[in-house]
């Protein structure tokens, strides 16, 4: 029997703390804004909080090119904020989990503020450096995330520094011993201050041979995770969670089975590329195809087989909203958000829940591109716009898939601005915020509030949602169910994908349902499990087999 751990039995919460909560109307969230909402977390039932970066940052990307480590960005707070935060929420049984970004720093940085003044500078070895091909051009093919070449000309030296997304985000040079050290030093220092984990960004490219043009899963990948883990989090009882965008469930069990020393977890996305065309960027829209959803989603419950862990999640402040993107967010948003939350949290896996997902906030369509504030999508705009593309196109890969879709304010109350500040915040709140906000969700015993905390507390009540075995079952294609079995018990997850009624039929004639769990709208259960779902429905029961 393998060791248990706490992150494997708690639900973690994202707060994105620009647009979370403006305690001191200056239009941006802060620190003290979310230690006044701990209280609703605690509500919730969640067990830890992955903050996504509040270090000191010039903000080209939102706090994901930082400029000091060990210090607060100003419109955040102070470090004595965020020594208080972990406080109060520890109080509240709620750890913090820090967004750790190593792939790359700001290109102010003091690192690399000094690396830029000269071949021989100490820390240009920091970053990694290349010398234009033999046409002057760039080094090599290697792209930015973020559009256009992964490499900026330093006119000074008359090197290309390597930035995989922002040039303002030049990569950090891992194969340096000196930086490894720096960065595991600044990790400890966090721990000391008594954070429950790390959340890593893009954590798969710090392995990267760019001469090669190897990016994501470099030959000393594994080896700089376990010198990481025994250098800080090894000796502590931490979650980690490490943002892999190209794992495989083999690929994932090298980073999360504890034998390895390395993750708890990591981050996969094999479900998210689902709505795209083949071969296209995530811009190329396609309807979902949900008897691959179905797929994947079996692949990765069965393939860890207990050599590691799962992370289970929809959305992120990277993604769109899931209940505008697969659900319905018109029609049958409550029924639909509720469906996507049974569906998630049923399975093995620690969840995590975006900002906002638990009341089901949607997408915020913009109609011109100086309403868009993500630098993915304005560049993307500008670079589609070249490329032939119409404006009207472009908008709507935006509208569906923009990051700024998740970065919008939390909807707190019907008052102006949701609740989330007396001013008008650094990005729009979306117009919806009279009807979806928080106060009414509170205030409503059916909404998508109370379903979450359900799932929340189920999950702590009942060791089968965490240690459950998991199978898929054959259904129509846009019924998804499955069973998980643990210990003699066995409940069935029924749910429907889709605006339409289906049929379910349960395969075996001699079960009995003989408890509800938990349902998205009311339910009579037959003896034979044979049903009509209505639109979106889902249910969960106890069966008798």
């Amino acid at each position: 029997m393998r060791q248990k751990y706490w992150w494997q039995e708690v639900v973690v919460y994202q707060i994105y703390p620009r647009s979370f909560k403006d305690s001191n109307n200056d239009g941006i969230g802060d620190l003290p804004g979310i230690i006044e909402k701990l209280d609703y977390l605690e509500k919730l039932g969640i067990g830890a909080i992955w903050l996504s970066p509040v270090y000191q940052s010039p903000n080209d990307d939102n706090g994901y090119d930082i400029s000091d480590y060990e210090a607060i960005m100003t419109e955040f707070g102070t470090m004595e904020d965020m020594e208080r935060l972990i406080q109060e929420a520890d109080k509240r049984q709620i750890k913090i989990v820090m967004d750790l970004v190593v792939n790359h720093t700001s290109d102010e940085h003091a690192w690399f503020v000094e690396a830029k003044k000269s071949k021989d500078n100490p820390y240009r070895d920091y970053y990694v450096w290349a010398n234009p091909s033999a046409d002057g051009g760039v080094p090599n093919g290697l792209r930015s995330a973020f559009s256009g070449s992964a490499w900026q000309l330093d006119e000074t030296t008359g090197q290309y520094y390597l930035h995989l997304f922002s040039k303002k985000q030049p990569d950090l040079n891992w194969q340096n011993e000196k930086v490894r050290q720096a960065v595991y030093q600044m990790m400890n220092f966090w721990i000391d201050k008594g954070i429950g984990g790390f959340r890593m960004d893009v954590i798969d490219l710090i392995g990267k041979v760019p001469e090669q043009e190897i990016t994501g899963n470099g030959p000393r990948l594994h080896e700089f995770l376990q010198e990481m883990n025994q250098a800080t989090f090894g000796k502590h009882d931490l979650l980690t969670v490490g943002e892999t965008w190209g794992a495989t469930p083999e690929i994932a069990k090298l980073y999360s089975n504890p034998d390895r020393h390395e993750l708890s977890m990591v981050f996969q996305f094999e479900h998210i590329g689902l709505d795209q065309q083949a071969g296209g960027e995530k811009w190329d829209l396609a309807p979902v195809d949900l008897g691959q959803l179905k797929q994947i989603f079996a692949k990765w419950q069965t393939e860890l087989d207990n050599q590691g862990w799962n992370s289970l999640f929809w959305n992120n402040h990277d993604l769109p909203r899931m209940i505008s993107r697969w659900g319905n967010d018109t029609n049958y948003r409550v029924e639909s958000a509720k469906m996507l939350a049974i569906l998630l949290h049923m399975q093995k896996g620690t969840p995590y829940i975006y900002q906002g997902e638990e009341i089901g906030m949607t997408n915020t369509a913009i109609t011109d591109i100086s309403q868009a504030k993500d630098i993915e999508s304005i560049n993307m705009y500008q670079e589609r716009l070249a490329n032939g593309f119409t404006k009207e196109a472009i908008i709507q890969s935006i509208n569906a898939k923009g990051r700024d879709n998740a970065r919008r304010p939390v909807q707190w109350s019907n008052q102006a601005y949701a609740g989330f500040s007396t001013v008008e915040p650094w990005i729009a709140v979306n117009e919806n915020y009279s009807s979806i906000n928080v106060e009414q969700a509170l205030a409503d015993p059916d909404s998508i509030f109370y379903t979450y905390q359900k799932l929340i507390a189920l999950r702590k009540a009942n060791p089968l949602m965490i240690w459950g075995d998991f199978e898929l079952l054959d259904t129509k294609e846009a019924v998804f169910a499955y069973l998980r079995k643990y210990q003699g018990e066995t409940w069935l997850v029924v749910t429907n994908f889709s605006d339409d009624c289906h049929e379910f039929h349960y395969s075996n004639p001699q079960a009995k349902a003989t408890e509800l769990v938990i349902a998205n709208m009311p339910i009579e259960l037959s003896e034979s499990l044979d049903l009509q779902l209505k639109p979106w429905q889902a249910f969960v029961v106890k069966l008798e087999e």
